[in-house]
Parts: C-alpha cells; structure tokens; sequence
C-alpha cells in the first residue's frame, strides 16, 4: 500500500539509517528529531514496512493517540493498549501503548515481538526495575534479537547526560568515571537533526529570544538537589518576597504579547501559576496543573486550541505530547537546569502555523541554555568556559570540550579527560560482526599513571585498567604527606624554568612556586637518558594541555617552549640533610583541597 504522506527527505533518512543500522545489528538505537519534526510519520512508516509484531511505547495518552492516528491514516489498523483512552487492544501486528498500562499488565505481552519503538526515550533510564526497562527485559526474554528503537528531540537526561553511548559521525558521549563505562539505556545514536536544519530550512519557526527587561527571578540562592531541581516550598518561599516581581513580569508578558495570538506561561509552582494567573485577564486564561481533572483539562486545552483563550498557565505539564500550532508566545517563570525540559518548552512555539512568523520566547528564570546547542553531560566548569575543539594527536579526532581562548581564538585550557573518537573494528563475519562495537580511542588529555605499570588511567580511577592494582587517592596522598612533620606541600601556582650551572650544560632546573611564596625545585639532567625520560613522562607528554605531546632530546628544546608547559596543582617534597627533594607532582587534581588561586 502507498503511504498517504509524502515523507519529508530527512523523514526517509531517518527511515533507512534504522533499516540499515538493524540489518546489521542488533543494539539499541536513536533517532534524534527536534520537536515538530514530524517523529509520528517516521514512526508510522517503519510500523508500515514491519512484517512481525511491533510495540510502539510512549508516556503520555495524547502522543499514544497522535502515533496510532498517524498509523491508521495509511489504511491499516492498529490497537490501542493505554487506560487513559480506554482501549486495552494487542491482538494486531502493531500496538500503540503506554508505558504505564503495558508495565501493569505484562503478563498481556508475552508474544514474540520483532521491534519495540519508543517515543520520547530519554525518559528511559538504565535503571533495570524501571517500567521501560521491565518491559524490554520481558520482550528479550521471547525474542533475544529484540530491537529497541528509540525517538527523541532531546537525547539526555539530568544526572545521566546523553542517553546514547555512540554516535553514527563516529565519536563517543559521555565520559569514563573511574576508570569504567557510563551505563547508557541506549547504544547507538543513528541519526540526528540539528534544530537550525529545521528553522533555516523553514519546516519550524524561528524563535525570537527576548531578554527579560523588566525583572528577573534569582533562583541562583537556592540549593539543588542531584537532578539540578529545587525544593517546591523554598521556590515559593523565595517567590512570595518577589510579588511585585512577578506582576511586573506579566504586565510585560501582556504588553509584549499584545500582538501575538496565543501565549503560554510556565510556572515554577502551583501556588505561582495561581498569582500568575491572578494578573492576568480573566476571560482570556485558563490554568492547569498536575491536580486539574481529566474532563477539566481536555475541555480547557480545546478552548484554547479554538483561540477561544489567549493565555495558557501551566506548572510542569504540557511539555510533551501537546500540540497547539498558533502559540507564538512562550513566558518561562520557572528554573530548570534541565537542558531537555528547557528544549521541549520552546517547543511548544515552534510548529507551523497560517500567518504566524516568529514565536517570541522570554526566559524570566535566567536558565541560560543555549538553544541550538546544548552542552549537556558535564556542568560548565567556570563562567568563562565556552566549547572549543581539540585535535587529539592519537587517532586526530576533532573533540568538542569545554575550555578557554584567548583573543586570537587560540586554545589556552580545555577540560576535556579522554579522547571522543571511535576506532571502527575489525571487519567480521556472521553473528560476530553483528555483536562487534566501535572502541574508544583510548588516549587521554588528563591522566593518572599508575605507579606499578605506568599505564595512564581516569583521573578517578581507584584501580588501573591495565595492571588492577589499587592506585593511590590524590586526597589520601596529600592527607598523608601533610601529617608528615618532615614533608612540605604546597599549592602550586606557576613555574619557573632555567639552565642549570653544573658540571654540564645539559641540566635543567624547574622552581615550583607556591600561592603564599613558597618554592620547591628539582633539576633533570638531560645527558642521561633516564632523567630525560622522566621529565618527557611528566611534562613532555602534557604539553599544551596534552595537545601537542613532544618528547624532548635537550635543554635547549624545552626552554624554546617553556610557557607551554603545564604546572602540577601540588607538589610534595621530603626533607633531607640540606634541602627539601621533590617527590609527588599532582597533575590534574579534583578532590576536596583547594588548589592555589581558587575561592
């Protein structure tokens, strides 16, 4: 049968990257697809092309309801298994469900299914008593060749980072803490479509983002729990002092929306939605919360989409699986150090509709997420960060860190651990070419040598990948040497390199000065191979933040480039008869002592 829907180009390519990504294997995989991307039609075109069973998932009612129309409208029938539209149907080739009902009623789903679907899947966690995860292990347990599918516009999660380990443009997300492997719900990303692609391109409107002239909220006081959320009770406490704030805020939300046909404002809680709502015009709002009845809600959600309401107060529902085309404006009253519920919350603005040009979005929260390019699994680690690429001198991948410029554009310090590209594997036959992954180039920028093998490991590995023999915390080691009444430590704040007077001209002297005035120095003979090698270990390979390793044959060598070298965080010296002897240089440190210059 011939679709009803000419697929949009990358529509079809989203299509056959999964055809091809399951004909030759069987890991999990992603689609990513910026909201309003169209992910029903790709969906409904892969349930078309599927000759056995297939299980589409989702979360909430309206987008199980959105899938199976989109199904249907191909000539073909689906069920419906969701307790929210009052179907429980799975006796078709294809399935539309929710999570909710499917986990509640597992024992229903014991037939062999060749393809589970899920929508909106960075709600999946790795997390194995999880509903999604009961469900998938259920499946495997029929079908051990089960393929997992899933689709998304924001593949990452707060705590977890990217929801993906691999990436089809041939790199890695997602770093390796302590020496092992993130656990990720999903293997593969197989296809992905940058937000910009979508607006310059005129299948999404554009955003206009507008500064918050008036009054900002500050939530900066507030204290985070591990998911980057605040405390309900201790948002409202800090909203109650700020009333004036918030009548301002929607005194300008309404004289800026004079012009536009439809807003919808997103509180921080409920008590804030309801003195929002309090501001604005009565005939024209309505709100919904978590707490509003089904009846109620449905009824105030139709009389909006009919524009018979202009304003729309919403506090932590309607970001996903609602559809309202003429909103063209969007108010953001609440914090999130979500980068995906940010994304799915402008989203709501950014379909297409007859006349409607732009949709303005004003952030009263100061959430500062970058829309088009969200920088997500590790937290910004200074205000002055911004991403930068950095070549690695092992496989020459071009990696995406955090880091610092300089005037000119030059890399001055990046954060990055390890490098990001995949080395592809060795090409296989049969079963084992189906089961082979990529691997991590293992090469790193910031390491910790293992003190038995020498092998370079996570700065937080307890135990080497290589040898597995425990390698000494940072912390314990400057605990101990600091309990030491002949041991000195100090904080390094910079070095000072110069030839040595001796009885060759080949030693080089290196002064560690600390914070408060303090100096160590130690010196390395170039003339003998074994100094020159060490010195090359421990500095030579982290040059220029590890970006341009340089093994060095004389003095005259490292003086050429000495601003390039880097200075350990701490350095430990024992005493001797007549001086100190440096014994530890602390590279790259984290833990819990203050490294010099730091608040």
């Amino acid at each position: 049968m011939n679709a009803p829907f000419q697929l949009r180009p990358y529509q079809q390519e989203a299509v056959d990257a999964t055809l091809n990504h399951f004909r030759k294997s069987d890991d999990s995989a992603v689609i990513v697809l910026p909201t309003g991307a169209g992910k029903s039609l790709v969906i409904a075109e892969l349930a078309r092309l599927a000759r056995r069973k297939i299980l589409v998932l989702t979360h909430v009612k309206e987008l199980v309801e959105q899938n199976h129309a989109k199904y249907e409208s191909y000539g073909l029938t689906a069920g419906i298994f969701s307790a929210g539209l009052k179907q429980k149907e799975n006796r078709y080739q294809v399935t539309f469900a929710s999570v909710q009902s499917v986990s509640a009623n597992l024992d229903q789903f014991r037939d062999e299914y060749s393809l589970l679907i899920i929508d909106e899947c960075h709600r999946v966690s790795e997390d194995d008593s999880s509903q999604y995860q009961r469900i998938i292990e259920l499946l495997k347990q029929q079908n051990d060749a089960l393929k997992v599918l899933g689709l998304t516009a924001t593949p990452y999660r707060l705590a977890m980072g990217w929801i993906y380990r691999y990436h089809y443009r041939g790199f890695v997300r997602g770093r390796s803490e302590g020496g092992e492997e993130q656990a990720k719900p999903f293997q593969y990303c197989i296809y992905e479509l940058p937000l910009s692609y979508m607006i310059n391109r005129g299948y999404l409107t554009k955003p206009e983002l507008v500064d918050a002239a008036v009054a900002q909220y500050d939530f900066s006081v507030l204290s985070q729990n591990r998911f980057g959320e605040y405390a309900e009770k201790d948002v409202n406490k800090l909203l109650s002092k700020h009333k004036r704030v918030t009548r301002a805020i929607i005194e300008q939300v309404m004289e800026l929306a004079v012009e536009r046909q439809a807003v919808m404002i997103f509180a921080a809680t409920v008590d804030h939605a309801r003195e929002i709502t309090g501001y604005l015009p009565e005939h024209q709002t309505a709100l919904i919360t978590g707490a509003t009845v089904q009846n109620e809600r449905d009824l105030l959600i139709q009389r909006f989409k009919q524009r018979q309401l202009k304003y729309l107060v919403n506090v932590s529902v309607l970001t996903t699986g609602f559809d309202a085309p003429h909103v063209d404006c969007i108010a953001i009253l609440r914090p999130t150090q979500s980068v995906s519920l940010y994304q799915q919350i402008v989203g709501r603005g950014l379909r297409l509709d007859e006349g409607k040009q732009t949709c303005l979005v004003i952030d009263y929260a100061g959430n500062r997420v970058n829309l088009y390019h969200p920088e997500v699994g590790e937290k910004k680690p200074n205000p002055d960060s911004e991403p930068v690429q950095v070549f690695c001198p092992g496989c020459g991948f071009a990696n995406i860190f955090w880091g610092i410029t300089d005037s000119e554009g030059r890399v001055t310090e990046h954060y990055g651990r390890r490098c990001q590209g995949l080395l592809e594997p060795a090409e296989e036959d049969g079963a084992a070419a189906r089961s082979s992954r990529p691997e991590q180039c293992d090469y790193r920028f910031r390491f910790k040598e293992c003190p038995h093998c020498g092998s370079e490991n996570d700065i937080a590995a307890r135990n080497c990948q290589q040898c597995k023999k425990a390698i000494i915390d940072p912390d314990d080691q400057l605990k101990n040497a600091l309990k030491l009444k002949d041991a000195m430590v100090i904080r390094c704040a910079g070095t000072t390199l110069s030839a040595y007077s001796g009885k060759t001209d080949s030693k080089l002297r290196i002064t560690y000065h600390g914070e408060d005035g303090e100096e160590l120095s130690e010196s390395f003979d170039f003339s003998k191979p074994a100094q020159r090698n060490v010195f090359n270990r421990l500095f030579g390979r982290r040059l220029a933040n590890s970006q341009a390793p340089q093994v060095f044959s004389n003095l005259e060598e490292v003086l050429g480039i000495q601003t390039l070298l880097p200075a350990p965080d701490f350095v430990i010296a024992r005493k001797q008869k007549h001086y100190w002897q440096v014994q530890d240089r602390i590279f790259d440190y984290q833990g819990s002592y203050r490294k010099a210059n730091e608040v």
